[in-house]
């Protein structure tokens, strides 16, 4: 790469808690200074993800456009940025950040547009009219970018099946810093006097937004009939609208559990609330690309039951346990399976999983990938 600094843009579509915002805070703290500039960029507002990037000494910039709505001022306001800032490389995050990226980057003549795809086979159905526009005009448009980063085999494949670019496509997994996410004795500890319960009591947690492809339902089903079983089981649920005043999850909070269900809603100590999880949990039913809460998990040297959706089966590997999705029974099977195993043998476990991510997922390496992408387009 030339001497001189390259500016990257990070487009994003928000910077709340989210996945695709976790890992781009850990990518623009990672990557080369010396030879990349990132800048960041929010179609929405800066967020809470954006305040930490900035409080890195990372520029971030907003847009102003309410979620899912672009708008015309907010384009002319990203096209002045990326002028402004000497932009050399776009690289965008999700759909709608994806579109509006391609098509004010080709107006502000920016040398190379990078894309990223974060999830895998969507069911459209259950979003706005306007995302399932995007994902379709984005089939298309897609001949026209340089490089696709997708960071999972199965996003890959779906994508490539909907007529995106195959040979535009470049995979990199999401990466895991092992020194902010890592084992803690004392956190169970800490979450049961929170939560204000006893020392024998085992905790089954879950984080992710209130979103249908997370399929809290299933997860509800399935709490239900281990509970049933086991009365010292308690179920933690963290991320955004995971609260108990949600009217969308009363249905599924079986009556009898009421109280062994904890929905904490967003919580900014997440390293220590996975780590106190004896079980983590994934119960998507579709769309997840590679699970940024498993591979958290699994580097705190927590085992993992999850749905055989996205990669996530391939990030478990034999470490946890898979199952079909939107199988409550099956997943009450394999928490079961998890608990008789013993503390030593979820430990053993734990242990197995957290060298799997050093192996694979470690965010430096991850990185490394990135910047490689980049020198190879210049």
């Amino acid at each position: 790469m030339r001497s001189k600094r390259v500016t990257i843009a990070h487009l994003i579509t928000e910077l709340n808690r989210g996945g695709a915002e976790q890992m781009l805070y850990k990518l623009v703290c990672r990557i080369n200074k010396e030879k990349l500039r990132p800048i960041v960029i929010s179609m929405t507002d800066k967020g809470f993800i954006g305040r930490r990037i900035h409080a890195k000494g990372i520029p971030v910039f907003e847009l102003g456009m309410e979620l899912g709505r672009p708008t015309a001022k907010g384009a002319a306001r990203l096209f002045g940025l990326l002028r402004k800032e000497s932009v050399e490389i776009i690289q965008s995050w999700l759909y709608h950040a994806d579109f509006l990226g391609l098509m004010v980057g080709k107006l502000a003549r920016i040398r190379r547009i990078v894309w990223g795809i974060r999830c895998s086979d969507m069911d459209l159905a259950n979003y706005r009219r306007l995302t399932y526009f995007v994902v379709k005009a984005n089939a298309v448009l897609s001949n026209f970018v340089d490089a696709i980063v997708v960071n999972s085999v199965r996003g890959k494949a779906f994508h490539s099946s909907c007529g995106y670019n195959h040979k535009k496509m470049v995979m990199i997994p999401n990466g895991f810093d092992l020194e902010e996410f890592r084992p803690e004795p004392t956190a169970k500890k800490w979450l049961l006097g929170k939560l204000g319960l006893p020392d024998n009591v085992f905790l089954v947690g879950m984080v992710g937004r209130f979103d249908p492809m997370k399929d809290h339902e299933t997860f509800l089903r399935a709490a239900s009939l281990l509970g049933k079983r086991n009365p010292w089981v308690h179920f933690v649920m963290v991320g955004k609208d995971m609260l108990p005043q949600n009217p969308a999850l009363s249905p599924f909070l079986d009556s009898n559990l009421k109280e062994r269900i904890h929905l904490l809603g967003p919580q900014e100590e997440m390293c220590r609330i996975t780590a106190s999880f004896d079980i983590a949990t994934s119960s998507s039913a579709y769309g997840e690309g590679f699970s940024n809460t498993i591979g958290e998990a699994m580097a705190c040297g927590v085992p993992c039951a999850v749905t055989d959706v996205g990669d996530s089966a391939r990030i478990v590997g034999d470490t946890g346990f898979v199952v079909p999705p939107r199988s409550p029974e099956a997943l009450a099977r394999a928490w079961a399976q998890l608990l008789d195993l013993g503390r030593e043998g979820r430990m053993a476990l734990g242990e197995k999983a957290r060298s799997r991510i050093r192996e694979r997922y470690e965010i430096g390496e991850v990185a490394e990938r990135f910047e490689k992408l980049y020198e190879s387009l210049l």
